[in-house]
């Protein structure tokens, strides 16, 4: 079955081209082509000045000494290298253990299945980046070589670390999905002997593996650049990577969110209508389901946390090199923030093997464990000891800066604003989503005498609520770090806009958990999939399996009793899963402030002039604020609109096909039909999304440049409270569905069917829409950087009315993508084709 799937699954692979044969992408393609080479051509021209970030120049690290003038900063962050060396290590050892722990053959084979189609997802996504990543191509041709004439090995740096960026989103999503795959089924036969603590183990093991990863090989590449790039090229280094990262992690969270979705609900939709049980073999979807789980929940906050990590950071970098104005300075406080990294290493590390030993100590031989209690104590454990870590090594590293030798506990008091908000708004999340939330099972309740109606309706309203609680959290935090930084920052540092500063650090401090926070995230694909494999391996029906079991694996055999403890792991994964999604979001939006920050300095000549054009008295800035939030409305229904075609299409295939009587596994055609429907639509649905989010970007660059400015601080705002709503009111109704299956023990009923349909709506909400605003508000923003720039410098060179009509054709373009993304992908149109 494995085989015959995988190949058959292989053949998705032609659906980037199935797209190129459409007469309009063809001709789009053709001219994205013509304008590369147009712009490659000109980079012949004579060299000059190029302008913005990515013409940084970096200060030279050896000039400035640390720790008593033992060391300059240049040797200094060559220790960090080791650090990543051993962050590389630590994530492979588990690796290797978590692929040599023991596992039945029958389980084995599921998740190798799970895993050779998640692979060819991967590949099928892998060429569809690089078709998109043309697009980004041609501007940064025209920009640096047409408009800039800069020099081309410069743009061809840019060029170079883009697609770095890209394989670094890539290659930690490939990693993710492997270490998953192997997870899976070794948690599923970890239940069997019906002891809890096990179960718990591996999920978490593997979330650290991937997490350890991920921030190791982001730290590696940026200490690379910063130490080994010479300081004039180091600037297109980072603007490159910076861009490539965000798009591989926009196009793998959007593209997998809507494969996810397509897939669960495919899949759940079965339970109600033919009253069969989750993740029954016979059921068609479930493979896609489980690969779903793989290409949404790991696939896509694996890319998206490897870009957050780096576009955080180059957004800081960015704003020491264009905020201050002391080289001596800029090197304190650019060492000073690669040695925070290094703590979050150090810091994840630490706690995660403290956190082992008291888990162990408590629950190594209980009967019962609440699953959520060890990875609250992580994630809290980890926040107070990087708050602590963060306090030394400032103490040490900036003891006097500019001449005040009190800004390093001030600095460290900004960042741990952060990292306190990286353990607190997790535990807000939880008290919306957790399977103990009041609001949880205010929706059961509400379910239990009002259907799937009253259901929702409560989900919406936890939702709505968890928007005003972690809002009101954000901006507690966000006020404290902004007081400190009015304590003689500006000038200590000779810094503009110290503020800004401080709310890049309070993002920064959000990621001062770093693998933790993306092993928890990952803990919930985990424990998903691992209830689906204990359902499809069917080792229940092997004959003699139970003494097999015993003679092999020395392991007694209770299988009731596990898939009790997997169904309750999967609760606390959802919930898990759904801490992690404001802190992501979160730093999107706090750190879209220091990259807006960037436009505005080089709008206003280092805020010399045009200051007042940032006001709603400029009629452009007011427009923009009004119109990001049209976007934003409009992204959360185009991803959803995919999600429900895609899902109709899935459901009216298996509703067909299914065959109950007579079988005990679903056919691999059927199984391959489901995959392939899954793939089509998250391909058709993120290829509209991101060709119209790419021309709206450029239009509205063009149209104004405070239009622009405020166009970024509008989606950023709006997007942070729609993805916080949708997030928690999704993880509401999933988790409510779990308390009816685990502790109400009410499956097939009337109650189970209510909260399946909640969940079915809220599958969109928590793992499509909400999370791709994340990669969506950085890449606007991002891109906005080099977008803003080539608008000003035509207009500068070419006249206002050639940046008018490009910004009304730029606009028409993204408007025909909005437009086809409802008309286009609609059921009824579809259906008539």
């Amino acid at each position: 079955m494995r085989t015959g799937l995988a190949t058959a699954v292989f053949r998705g692979r032609l659906a980037v081209s199935g797209f190129l044969k459409n007469t309009f992408l063809k001709k789009i393609f053709a001219v994205a082509t013509l304008l590369t080479v147009g712009a490659a051509a000109a980079l012949a021209q004579p060299a000059g000045e190029a302008g913005g970030e990515a013409s940084l120049k970096l200060p030279d690290l050896s000039q400035v000494s640390f720790l008593n003038n033992a060391i300059d900063g240049h040797r200094l962050l060559m220790i960090g290298i080791l650090f990543c060396i051993f962050g590389l290590g630590f994530g492979m050892v588990i690796y290797m253990r978590l692929k040599n722990l023991p596992v039945h053959s029958s389980m084995r084979e599921i998740s190798e299945l799970i895993y050779e189609t998640c692979k060819t997802y991967l590949v099928t996504q892998g060429w569809f980046i690089l078709l998109l990543w043309v697009f980004i191509a041609v501007i940064i041709l025209l920009y640096f070589g047409l408009l800039e004439h800069m020099e081309a090995v410069r743009v061809v740096i840019i060029l170079a670390f883009s697609l770095v960026g890209i394989a670094g989103s890539y290659g930690v999503a490939w990693f993710g999905i492997r270490v998953n795959t192997f997870a899976n089924s070794r948690t599923a036969f970890a239940s069997l002997p019906g002891k809890p603590f096990p179960v718990y183990q591996i999920p978490l093991e593997a979330g650290m593996s991937i997490g350890m990863m991920l921030i190791s090989v982001e730290l590696l590449i940026m200490l690379i650049i910063l130490l080994f790039i010479p300081g004039d090229y180091a600037g297109p280094c980072f603007i490159g990577f910076a861009i490539g990262e965000s798009l591989g992690a926009a196009a793998l969270r959007i593209a997998g969110g809507i494969f996810t979705k397509i897939a669960d609900i495919g899949s759940d939709l079965m339970k109600i209508v033919f009253k069969i049980k989750e993740d029954d073999a016979r059921n068609p979807g479930v493979i896609a389901d489980c690969t779903g789980d793989n290409a949404g929940d790991s696939v896509g906050p694996s890319a998206d946390g490897f870009e957050t990590y780096g576009v955080t950071g180059v957004a800081l970098i960015t704003f020491i090199l264009l905020g201050v104005k002391n080289p001596n300075v800029q090197v304190q406080l650019l060492v000073w923030i690669f040695v925070m990294r290094v703590m979050m290493l150090v810091a994840s590390a630490f706690s995660y093997f403290l956190n082992a030993i008291i888990a162990k100590s408590r629950f190594g031989h209980a009967d019962e464990m609440n699953f959520e209690t060890p990875l609250t104590t992580l994630v809290w454990l980890t926040s107070i000891v990087s708050i602590g870590l963060t306090f030394l090594a400032s103490y040490f590293i900036i003891p006097e800066l500019g001449g005040d030798a009190s800004q390093w506990w001030k600095l460290a008091v900004i960042i741990s604003c952060g990292t306190l908000a990286g353990a607190l708004i997790p535990e807000l999340v939880k008290s919306f989503t957790s399977t103990e939330s009041r609001h949880v099972k205010e929706v059961v309740i509400s379910a239990e005498e009002g259907g799937a109606s009253l259901g929702i309706l409560s989900g919406f309203v936890a939702g709505n609520f968890s928007g005003y609680y972690l809002g009101l959290s954000m901006v507690v935090l966000m006020s404290i770090a902004y007081y400190f930084s009015t304590m003689g920052l500006a000038a200590a540092a000779t810094m503009l806009a110290p503020a800004v500063f401080a709310f890049g650090l309070v993002a920064f401090g959000f990621l001062g958990m770093g693998p933790v926070t993306i092993a928890v995230d990952s803990y919930g694909p985990v424990t998903d999939n691992a209830q689906s494999v204990y359902e499809l391996s069917l080792i229940e029906q092997v004959p003699n399996v139970e003494a097999e079991i015993q003679r092999d694996f020395k392991l007694p055999v209770h299988f009731e009793r596990a898939k009790y403890l997997l169904e309750a792991n999967d609760g606390a994964g959802n919930t898990f899963k759904a801490t992690a999604k404001p802190v992501l979001i979160g730093t999107a939006v706090v750190g879209a402030t220091t990259m807006i920050f960037s436009i505005i300095m080089a709008l206003t000549n280092g805020l010399t002039a045009d200051v007042d054009k940032l006001s709603l008295l400029h009629a452009p800035f007011f427009l923009g604020l009004i119109s990001g939030g049209a976007m934003i409305y409009w992204f959360t229904g185009a991803s959803t609109q995919a999600v429900t075609t895609g899902a109709y299409r899935a459901v009216e295939f298996i509703k067909a096909n299914i065959k109950l009587e007579g079988v005990v596994k679903a056919s691999v055609a059927d199984s391959k039909k489901v995959v392939e429907i899954c793939t089509k639509y998250a391909q058709k649905g993120m290829l509209n999304i991101f060709i119209a989010v790419f021309f709206a970007t450029l239009a509205f660059a063009f149209v104004e440049p405070f239009f622009f400015v405020g166009y970024l601080i509008s989606i950023a705002i709006f997007g942070l409270y729609q993805a916080i709503f949708m997030a928690n009111a999704g993880a509401a109704w999933d988790n409510a569905k779990k308390i009816v299956e685990v502790e109400m023990k009410q499956k097939g009923t009337p109650l189970h069917d209510a909260t399946v349909i909640g969940d079915t709506v809220g599958d969109p909400f928590k793992d499509t829409s909400s999370v791709a605003l994340n990669p969506v508000i950085k890449f606007t923003t991002l891109f906005g950087l080099l977008a803003v720039e080539l608008a000003v410098t035509l207009s500068r060179d070419q006249g206002a009315t050639i940046t008018n009509v490009l910004a009304l054709v730029f606009f028409l373009v993204s408007f025909f993508f909005v437009y086809r993304s409802f008309y286009g992908m609609r059921i009824r149109s579809d259906k008539a084709e």
